[in-house]
């Protein structure tokens, strides 16, 4: 764990990110996992609704001031007991030109059986979402490990194929936009760690992590300029997760506006 963390810090600190979405994060009394990889400067928020005891957490992290931060209650079925499932929805006090977006940290149920559960997970994001953005046009960048491969039915429902709930909205997939038709596996068995981390017996190679910008009627209302895997290598031999992560840079379109 030692070397994972190392290189986790280092290359978070040479990448630079603006904001970060953390899912098994780990934070105790003793421990903050978050804080023990990043710069001191970044504002960090945790999880704190729908827990479990074992400290498994999800987080963001930012360069800038958190306004505002919402989260939404996921237990929406028995069989999601026993899992930290949770939507985080911060408002991020980002300088123009893009001014202030809502970064949305989504964490639906894991178990392959439970899209049924992710559906509603999802739905129920999206939905308070569309509130907030209604009272007050913004930005919104929806990002996670969303354990559902681009077929599935919430995933779908994100990009806007098909709706759900008597309700559909459309979100760009920033991977499928700069790499249209390329697997971009998050979750692949060349890592040792899938097979060591994983709670399947039986795992395959799948995107399940994505990064998505919200869009309207004029498309996403942030430029996707470009989009990459991140820890997809070993680094001095170190693999740091056993999920790759995904990074993407996003800028203001001269011909869009949070509407």
């Amino acid at each position: 764990m030692d070397g994972r963390r190392d290189v986790l810090r280092r290359e978070l600190r040479d990448l630079q990110p603006d904001v970060i979405a953390f899912q098994e994060a780990y934070k105790t009394r003793e421990r903050d996992t978050v804080r023990e990889i990043l710069d001191p400067e970044l504002h960090v928020v945790h999880q704190s609704s729908g827990l479990l005891d074992d400290g498994n957490c999800a987080a963001i992290a930012t360069r800038w001031p958190v306004l505002e931060v919402i989260e939404l209650d996921q237990q929406l079925s028995p069989r999601t007991a026993d899992f930290p499932t949770t939507t985080m929805i911060a408002e991020l006090d980002v300088p123009a030109p893009i001014g202030p977006i809502l970064f949305v940290n989504h964490l639906p149920s894991w178990k392959p059986q439970l899209e049924r559960e992710r559906e509603l997970q999802t739905v129920r994001a999206t939905r308070r979402i569309e509130e907030l953005v209604a009272r007050k046009p913004i930005h919104v960048v929806l990002a996670g490990d969303l354990d559902a491969v681009p077929d599935a039915s919430s995933i779908r429902f994100l990009r806007g194929l098909q709706s759900l709930g008597e309700t559909s909205v459309t979100y760009r997939d920033a991977w499928e936009t700069i790499h249209p038709g390329e697997a971009g596996h998050t979750f692949a068995l060349r890592n040792p760690l899938m097979m060591e981390d994983s709670d399947v017996a039986q795992e395959r190679d799948r995107r399940i992590d994505y990064i998505f910008v919200r869009a309207d009627e004029h498309g996403p209302t942030l430029e996707i300029s470009n989009c990459d895997l991140l820890f997809d290598e070993p680094l001095d031999g170190v693999w740091a997760s056993d999920h790759f992560g995904v990074v993407a840079e996003l800028q203001v379109r001269a011909d869009a506006r949070p509407r």
